[in-house]
């Protein structure tokens, strides 16, 4: 079981504006990448097994598409050999690979408390709350894919909605709903300065796509301490989790 201590005094807090919650993020970001990049390194290495056991080549993908030049209307990607096993299995991994995600901002909750930082802090997902995790990752997942299923763009408005949810669920040892109807009813009454927030962190973390394939590995998880940031500038420093081994 984990044991939860009052926080000491150390610690920053951001305040509730788009400018104060991003600066604060890449502050945080900058004491913790090397884990971030480990994190995103797992989910690389999930992510080449699954394309290995769906049978799925993306760069056999890349190729066809190119033989369609500028025009794609004519290509039908479901019928490419795996694609539908790849994606059954990427949305598996994403759900599996949530605790890793709130281990991550368990780190960057350590860092800005000054607290020393231990490998195995990445994984307490894992032991800490664990299935309210995941199904709090299903219904995330479902809620954005059905906003994707009418278009992309109000995946943006929706996603907002959700950002609070992985450190409430840390945080507060919350359940999946409680969490899912608290980041809601929190992001609502603040949805302005949410959404910059969001919009311009996946855009920081998209970044890497941008100036270097590769770089994604660097960025990506930056939206993750976003949500640190965020929490922290609506409900305050978190109480500091010390997890009994």
């Amino acid at each position: 079981m984990s044991e939860f201590n009052e926080f000491d005094q150390q610690g920053s807090v951001p305040e509730r504006n788009t400018g104060s919650i991003i600066s604060h993020a890449f502050e945080m970001y900058k004491g913790v990448f090397l884990y971030a990049v480990i994190a995103m390194v797992i989910y690389i290495i999930g992510g080449s097994l699954i394309q290995t056991l769906s049978g799925f080549n993306s760069m056999g993908l890349a190729e066809d598409m190119k033989s369609y030049g500028d025009d794609f209307s004519g290509y039908n990607i479901w019928a490419a050999p795996g694609f539908t096993a790849y994606l059954s299995l990427s949305w598996l991994l994403g759900v599996l690979l949530a605790p890793l995600y709130v281990g991550l901002i368990y780190i960057v909750n350590k860092y800005n408390t000054k607290t020393p930082v231990e490998f195995s802090d990445l994984f307490i997902g894992y032991k800490q709350n664990f299935v309210n995790i995941l199904i709090y990752s299903l219904l995330s997942g479902l809620i954005s894919s059905v906003a994707a299923f009418f278009c992309v763009i109000p995946v943006f408005f929706v996603y907002p909605l959700l950002m609070l949810g992985y450190p409430i669920l840390l945080f507060e040892n919350a359940t999946a709903m409680d969490a899912l109807g608290k980041t809601f009813n929190i992001a609502k009454e603040n949805y302005g300065t949410f959404l910059g927030t969001t919009v311009l962190g996946i855009i920081i973390s998209c970044a890497g796509i941008i100036l270097c394939g590769i770089g994604i590995i660097a960025t990506a998880p930056f939206i993750m301490v976003v949500m640190y940031s965020l929490y922290c500038a609506f409900l305050g420093k978190p109480r500091q989790i010390i997890y009994k081994k």
